[in-house]
């Protein structure tokens, strides 16, 4: 089941208009428009990488089928979108400065223009066949993870679109996925809210889903999917509470009752004391510890391994920390209280630390999941049912696409 274009909250008026694709892609649409140019062009969209997991298949058809067609009257549809971009800035200044009656007759006209442009496009999807991998399987590099088929001039402009939302959902979804089978089973967390611009939470949790994560930072990471965001104390509550981490725990439990108590246990840098103080105060309350010592610091329980240790062995969360957390809350009797690591985390690590038999209990990771890239190449292979590639780009047929229905 593909996910409904509504999810996406999708700019669909400026999606038509070309306003969020590269320049050269909808002056292309205006040629072939205005130069009666109609050719039935099979468009092969791929990556190049091996070992991907494909995502954001449900989002770029959500793309075409909202936003490929034509205006009726150009002429008459481009000073209505130019005003309707002035309403946005507008709209903008007048929430900013609380001015509502402004803001409410500006959202009215703006209202009013996106019906008038609505009536004027004429929407071409039906047209089109298109055929799609979907979100969560395997591709290959150089497999075809999508194919568009139909007349060109409906949707050359929606190119650059919908392979940027191939390319950073397919990257979340693989990257997780890479971190996850390092796991082995055991639940990963995707909480890389601080390390990218807020308003790519939505698709980037949904993404991280299709790659295996068990949980998200942000209730709108989790929007997607009908879920909520996990996540318990950060540092700045501690430092509220004087930095008494017991308290700060204290305190989360009480006013969040039904929410797993995870205790945050490093703003001492002992992170074995601070996780006994802690169990010994919360009990069975106590759901579990996250270790999230600093890359830069060795934490004061290690103290005794300096000296007959690499450093680097001893810094951050590792694996001799995290045993004797285990160790020393097992002692007094706390077998219930799992443990969370977090800080720098990424797929290698986590081999490390499960070759190790470390034992760790669930995995944050944050902003390894954003690096790297799995850019997406969109090419026409074929026009009238002819070869018609570039060097090097010809026609790949692949028998796992299915049929996107209208």
């Amino acid at each position: 089941m593909r996910l409904e274009p509504s999810i996406f909250d999708l700019p669909v008026v400026e999606l038509r208009r070309g306003y969020r694709s590269g320049v050269y892609f909808w002056r292309t649409k205006r040629i072939l428009e205005q130069d009666n140019r109609h050719v039935r062009s099979l468009m092969q969209v791929f990556q190049k990488k091996d070992k991907a997991i494909v995502c954001g298949t449900d989002e770029a058809i959500g793309i075409l089928k909202t936003a490929s067609g034509y205006y009726k009257d150009p002429e008459g549809a481009y000073p209505l979108f130019d005003r309707y971009a002035e309403l946005k800035k507008i709209i903008r200044q007048q929430l900013f400065n609380s001015d509502y009656d402004g803001y409410l007759k500006s959202t009215a006209e703006k209202t009013e223009l996106i019906r008038k442009l609505d009536n004027l496009w004429v929407s071409k999807f039906s047209e089109l066949d298109v055929r799609s991998l979907s979100d969560g399987e395997n591709l290959s590099g150089w497999e075809t993870a999508m194919i568009i088929e139909g007349d060109l001039a409906y949707f050359t402009h929606l190119e650059s679109v919908y392979l940027g939302v191939l390319a950073r959902r397919t990257k979340v979804a693989s990257n997780t996925r890479a971190v996850v089978e390092a796991a082995r089973g055991k639940p990963v967390l995707f909480f890389a809210d601080r390390f990218d611009h807020f308003a790519a939470q939505g698709g980037d949790g949904y993404a991280s889903m299709i790659g295996g994560a068990k949980g998200v930072a942000t209730d709108a990471m989790a929007a997607w999917y009908g879920d909520r965001g996990l996540g318990t104390m950060p540092h700045a509550l501690i430092a509220a509470y004087g930095g008494d981490t017991v308290l700060a725990t204290e305190k989360f439990a009480q006013y969040f009752p039904g929410v797993p108590v995870i205790s945050l246990v490093d703003f001492d840098n002992n992170s074995v004391e601070t996780s006994l103080a802690v169990a010994r105060k919360l009990g069975e309350k106590l759901w579990g510890v996250r270790l999230d010592t600093s890359e830069t610091l060795v934490d004061y329980s290690l103290a005794a391994e300096i000296g007959s240790r690499k450093p680097e062995e001893l810094k951050g969360v590792n694996p001799t920390l995290v045993n004797k957390v285990r160790e020393a809350l097992d002692k007094e009797g706390f077998q219930h209280v799992k443990i969370v690591v977090s800080g720098g985390f990424n797929p290698d690590k986590i081999r490390w630390f499960e070759e190790s038999k470390v034992p760790v209990d669930s995995y944050a990771v944050g902003s390894w999941i954003l690096t790297g890239n799995f850019d997406f190449t969109a090419d026409v292979v074929m026009v009238e049912g002819k070869p018609a590639a570039k060097v090097g780009r010809e026609y790949r047929p692949n028998a796992r696409l299915k049929k996107v229905e209208g």
